[in-house]
């Protein structure tokens, strides 16, 4: 067995050796791509010490942390944007998420990152959460560009049981299978998902072919709700009195001994040498659900900075030139599409909103973008939109709209129920936004009120439609399932 994993390590130093020297062109890493689910801005060891959480801190660490990442308010639209490289906006995700009975999925007029992949040689897994619809056959994983799938379809389950209302949400999917044979997995039931998650990332990795390139996309279940944990990590905030915070506090530390397992493969397998970690969270985290964002604004489903700054970084032994610092450059989720296409070689289609941030991520190079748009939602009646430094938020920017440090009580909740007209902030000289700038600089709202309004031209209807009851999993033997659309 030792004999063997040094062969395996040997090869895999052989490759990155030839590529490096020119003898196989440029060179073409394994690319790890790690999302955590609703994990909060305050809810990672490098922004707070009291985060058990060793392995990501020492990936962060030694590699860039990165403090301008952008992402979407919440779940599907953020996915949509790692997926397709597009705005949810483009994609019909301006609203949220997809319910598990919505008779609807990513479009599939989008190609998306894993078939751009495919396309120069990758081989490519998924290991997680969906939740960019699974009705049709079309919509799912294996037939959006990944040679294999182990996950859920949905957005939230239960962790051992991995039963989501009514119906059973697992799979165990190849790229040979079709809806003849597909592979309801019942066998973990009763494992709690993060090990299971972290156990087939392990798999993957030591049965790989070092000499193909691997992209391994990982959207963990954690720490969305429910707030369930093995016993032995909430111990390990006994200190913490508030029960939501203590558990999930022990979820992030459970997802980090994953991460650690993950690694700790990588390494004994030589691939490590070769890849780049990619690590970032879908949204900013739930107050209520004992996640916390502070010293940020708001939480998760706003559009204030505690909802869509996203803790993330990216490590690489061997691919960046500048480690060991923390980026302040911005960044936006529909960037890792060409960023990490670029990685391996390939070209985006020019219709993406993404472009490509590896100068900035692997040697601090000013940032490819200098504005985003944060969403434009019609049923909120809501948007926000960055350039420069300049924020302008449009309506009413969430639910909650205070600064909360942890544990949250419902008690200190701030409801924002006032519709305003247009609030202005200066990201950088106050990224907690505290002071609203409209009234001082009317030039400044004009011209980005009109920027919003021409990113608006080009928004396409959003994809929402009513559940349909065909889908129910009594349909199907108690399992969610597609089939149904």
């Amino acid at each position: 067995m030792e004999r063997s994993k040094a062969v395996h390590t040997a090869v895999s130093l052989l490759l990155l050796i030839f590529s490096v020297s020119g003898c196989h062109g440029a060179t073409r890493p394994h690319v790890i791509f790690i999302v955590a689910d609703d994990l909060g801005w305050n809810d990672v060891s490098w922004h707070n010490p009291q985060i058990i959480s060793p392995n990501l801190d020492r990936l962060a660490r030694n590699g860039v942390i990165l403090n301008s990442s952008y992402v979407q308010p919440n779940c599907s639209p953020s996915r949509s944007c790692f997926m397709s490289g597009k705005y949810p906006y483009h994609t019909g995700f301006q609203n949220g998420i997809i319910p598990h009975l919505s008779p609807r999925g990513m479009p599939l007029s989008v190609t998306t990152l894993p078939q751009k992949l495919k396309e120069v040689g990758y081989s490519t897994h998924m290991v997680g959460k969906w939740h960019l619809g699974f009705c049709n056959w079309k919509y799912v994983p294996t037939f959006r560009g990944f040679d294999s799938f182990l996950g859920y379809y949905g957005g939230a389950e239960d962790y051992y049981t991995h039963t989501s209302g009514p119906g059973y949400d697992f799979r165990l999917n190849d790229k040979f299978y079709t809806f003849l044979n597909d592979k309801v997995y019942t066998f973990p039931r009763g494992s709690y998902s993060t090990n299971v998650f972290g156990q087939r990332a392990v798999d993957i990795i030591n049965n790989h072919n070092p000499a193909t390139p691997l992209f391994l996309y990982l959207p963990f279940q954690a720490v969305h709700a429910p707030l369930q944990v093995p016993k032995k990590y909430e111990n390990m905030y006994a200190h913490i009195h508030n029960y939501k915070r203590r558990v999930f506090s022990g979820m992030v530390t459970a997802m980090d001994e994953a991460v650690g397992n993950i690694t700790r493969a990588l390494e004994s397998t030589g691939l490590m040498e070769n890849s780049v970690i990619i690590f970032t969270t879908d949204n900013g985290g739930p107050i209520v659900g004992g996640a916390n964002n502070f010293p940020l604004r708001g939480e998760k489903k706003t559009l204030w900075e505690g909802g869509t700054k996203g803790s993330a970084f990216v490590y690489s032994k061997n691919f960046m030139k500048k480690t060991h610092y923390t980026n302040t450059e911005m960044i936006h989720a529909v960037d890792w599409f060409p960023t990490i296409l670029h990685l391996a070689g390939g070209t985006p289609d020019p219709t993406i909103d993404g472009v490509n941030q590896w100068a900035t991520v692997s040697e601090g190079a000013p940032s490819a973008r200098n504005e985003f748009v944060y969403n434009i939602n019609d049923i909120e009646h809501n948007a926000a939109i960055r350039v420069g430094k300049y924020k302008l938020i449009k309506g009413s920017a969430g639910r909650y709209n205070g600064w909360y440090r942890p544990p949250t009580k419902h008690s200190d909740l701030k409801m924002d129920t006032f519709q305003y007209n247009y609030r202005l902030y200066d990201i950088e000289a106050d990224p907690t936004e505290h002071f609203d700038l409209a009234s001082q600089l009317p030039q400044v709202v004009s011209m980005m009120r009109d920027r919003l309004e021409n990113y608006r031209k080009s928004m396409v209807p959003a994809g929402d439609l009513p559940d349909d009851p065909a889908g129910n999993p009594k349909n199907f033997g108690g399992v969610w399932s597609p089939g149904w659309c």
